[in-house]
């Protein structure tokens, strides 16, 4: 088991085109773990600006994301999968389905494991998971996350029974918050993806469709505002984009929850709540499409939508079939 620990933070370096003395290289990379693990903030990390949402809930991730980062001559395609936990909904299981199988369609997996959590029974059924699914280890690399919060021995530890459970390729320790150890682990992920031309321009940094996105800032900001187990019986939909004369977009965003109690609290006392989640999402989605932005949301009931085909499409995720 070979260990790379980085105790400083290191910037990364800038973006580069391939040069004549360097072959192109490209690959898919998936990011899993257990909810909260930290995929989603060591994605924006890597690429250097916010494409995946995050909040301080569980499986805040829904679908994959892909954000894209140049290293040298490598460009890494970066999948933020959905957590991994045992499902008890319909959407659980589409989540969890999306999560494997784009660990299996991925080049390289990098295992994120919350270095304060330790060995939980999430991440027991992940390695588990692995095993199962016949991964190859020369494929997958193990990343403890939070390490700037655990002492080196529980973490030297840790690593120890984690690479007992399954044969990682590498072990790196990382902080994917303050950056620590991540220039290391994307050297190696640019040195070990197979060589071949890049699949998306230079300064592109998400393949994520701008509907997509919008409905997805608006979710994050539906999660921060809200408590409990309100959110998960939500979800936001894009469902009209018009681009202005004047150079702004129309943006019409429907949030459906399950019960009209529900829209009351989404609502809020004079719709004080919904205009909140309005103005933080439209400020950040003018952030994002550079420019003026008018965004209307509604908020509708639609009584079980969690096992309605139709808006598992929408999200981009399969609908499982049974109960």
């Amino acid at each position: 088991m070979r260990l790379i620990m980085v105790d400083e933070f290191e910037e990364a370096k800038g973006n580069e085109q391939p040069s004549g003395s360097a072959a192109p290289r490209c690959g898919f990379i998936a990011l899993i773990g257990a909810p909260n693990a930290g995929k989603s903030t060591l994605l924006n990390n890597f690429v250097g600006s916010k494409v995946a949402i995050v909040t301080h809930k569980v499986q805040t991730t829904r679908v994959p994301l892909r954000g894209i980062a140049i290293e040298g001559p490598s460009q890494l395609i970066f999948v933020d999968t959905p957590g991994i936990f045992e499902p008890k909904r319909r959407l659980d299981r589409a989540m969890v389905d999306s999560a494997w199988g784009g660990a299996a369609d991925a080049d390289i997996q990098v295992l994120l494991v919350d270095a304060m959590r330790g060995i939980d029974d999430e991440v027991a059924l992940i390695l588990k998971g692995l095993n199962k699914r016949e991964l190859k280890p020369a494929q997958v690399v193990l990343a403890l996350n939070k390490v700037d919060a655990v002492a080196k021995e529980p973490l030297l530890e840790l690593a120890q029974k984690l690479n007992a459970e399954f044969k990682f390729a590498e072990t790196f320790f990382i902080s994917a918050l303050n950056g620590s150890g991540l220039q290391k682990l994307r050297e190696y992920l640019a040195s070990n993806v197979m060589p071949g031309p890049w699949l998306y321009p230079e300064d592109q940094i998400t393949d994520a469709p701008l509907r997509l996105a919008a409905g997805e800032i608006t979710r994050e900001k539906l999660y921060l505002r809200l408590h409990q187990e309100l959110p998960y019986a939500s979800t936001v939909e894009t469902q009209d984009w018009k681009e202005l004369k004047d150079g702004s977009v129309r943006i019409e965003q429907v949030i459906y929850v399950e019960r009209q109690s529900q829209r009351s609290i989404v609502l809020g006392k004079g719709g004080r709540a919904v205009k909140q989640i309005s103005m933080e999402a439209r400020k950040e989605i003018e952030e994002v499409l550079e420019q003026k932005v008018h965004l209307f949301l509604f908020v509708k009931v639609r009584e079980k939508w969690g096992n309605d085909p139709e808006r598992y499409r929408m999200m981009g995720l399969d609908f499982p079939q049974g109960d």
